[in-house]
């Protein structure tokens, strides 16, 4: 891996990929953890989050749809729209 392989340093949109870059860039000694998250102005909480995902589900687990399942969190009932007459 080189520095080529991380995501640019302006990227907004992180999608599963670009945050598996990152994680490989700090485990390989690449680029510290701190200076990822000062580059990608992530907290360090949410760095370890990411790791914690691909440990546990792989990068599958870094899908921002899947977050709820993966971290095993129900996600709070939505009230339905009851179809009919309003009252």
């Amino acid at each position: 891996m080189t520095e080529d392989d991380l995501p640019p340093p302006d990227t907004k949109r992180w999608v599963m990929r670009r945050k598996a870059e990152v994680v490989a860039g700090v485990r390989s000694g690449l680029i510290s953890l701190e200076e990822a998250c000062r580059r990608y102005t992530l907290s360090v909480e949410e760095f370890l989050s990411w790791q914690r995902l691909i440990d546990s589900h792989g990068v599958r687990g870094l899908r921002a749809t899947r977050l709820q399942d993966y971290r095993g969190a129900a996600a709070p009932a939505r009230p339905r729209m009851m179809s009919g007459a309003a009252e």
